[in-house]
């Protein structure tokens, strides 16, 4: 008997001291991203690599904070991805590139696992945080998804300020606009075709895009993505950001995704669902189910970019099939992971 009791005594120990079994039982994550395209190494000054590592380190762990302490997966993402929308780095809020008008239109979308519950805003240009305005359409309204100057009326009832358009003007956009501009112009006194004009940008005019995805401790998953879309964009032109199912997806019966890349590839698509689709009928691992979307379905018919992946069990993937992804990831199994280069 004596020998029984110190077995399970033994036995209880081990299991309360092993790392292993407690993350195991609750295990909790976050990654995050900060856009996909020719990102190469000799583009960056050290000191430019080191401001956006650290931007993304602030971000990631901004969020992980909000798990740790036994937050929900939907505050993590949210405050992940405002550290990214504050920031002039990435292609949302502050950073958002310029319409060909030379204005910004700012999309957003956010979903919660447990339910399918969703919130998206489209082509708004006051709204100094658009994953937080998504969420309200979320939470306090009985729609998916709000645009323009409806989604900004609705914002004003809910208590959020509006901002001035110019708040997201950076000189960097600025000349980026410019450049696709004269490329533009150029290419349709040849053509005299707009479509084939602009399918003569390169692929970094047509990308670019913040997004988070989390895993709590009560083991609810959610996702989030927010972007000021493509560079001289028009007509009102939306991608895939603000798109349930195609920027952003999460369902806690497989996983969380948030895209980043060309949108109308990713619209058309359906990819962030078609991931989750894949874990949960097909029984593929994220890993799998992330390398056939983005490598075997998307790369061959020109669709570049990548997507974060989570699932239920705190496992990420983070595939994207362009020269580079601004990304990062943590868990209470994994410490801070930063990379930014194809070959990191």
């Amino acid at each position: 008997m004596k020998k029984l009791l110190l077995t399970a005594l033994f036995s209880t120990t081990a299991a309360i001291l092993s790392p292993y079994a407690l993350s195991a039982e609750v295990p909790f994550a976050i990654a995050i991203h900060g856009g996909a395209g020719t990102i190469e190494k000799s583009r960056f000054t050290p000191e430019q690599e080191k401001a956006y590592r650290a931007k993304l380190k602030e971000a990631v762990e901004t969020g992980y904070r909000v798990l740790e302490g036994g937050g929900e997966s939907l505050d993590a993402v949210t405050a992940a991805i405002n550290v990214l929308e504050n920031s002039p780095y990435f292609n949302a809020g502050r950073g958002a590139v310029y319409t060909y008008d030379g204005s910004h239109e700012l999309d957003a979308s956010i979903m919660d696992g447990r339910d399918r519950q969703a919130g998206a805003i489209a082509g708004v240009k006051h709204i100094e945080n658009p994953i937080n305005l998504a969420r309200l359409v979320m939470e306090e309204s009985v729609h998916v998804m709000l645009s323009g100057q409806g989604a900004e009326e609705f914002a004003k009832q809910q208590g959020l300020s509006l901002v001035e358009n110019n708040l997201f003007d950076t000189e960097k956009r600025y000349k980026s606009l410019l450049k696709a501009k004269e490329k533009l112009d150029k290419a349709k006194a040849t053509s005299k075709d707009y479509q084939a004009a602009h399918n003569a940008l390169p692929d970094n005019y047509k990308m670019g895009t913040v997004g988070a995805v989390a895993l709590d401790k009560n083991g609810n998953l959610a996702a989030g993505t927010s972007t000021g879309g493509m560079t001289a964009k028009r007509f009102g032109r939306i991608g895939d950001a603000p798109v349930i199912g195609a920027g952003t997806f999460a369902d806690n019966a497989s996983c969380a995704v948030s895209a980043t890349g060309h949108g109308e590839y990713f619209i058309r698509y359906n990819v962030a669902a078609d991931i989750c689709a894949r874990v949960q009928y097909q029984d593929k691992t994220i890993v799998q189910a992330g390398n056939e979307v983005i490598n075997d379905v998307l790369k061959p018919i020109g669709g570049t970019g990548g997507v974060i992946i989570i699932d239920s069990k705190g496992n990420m993937s983070l595939p994207f099939n362009t020269s580079g992804m601004y990304r990062a990831s943590k868990s209470n199994s994994q410490a801070t992971k930063v990379a930014i280069f194809k070959d990191e």
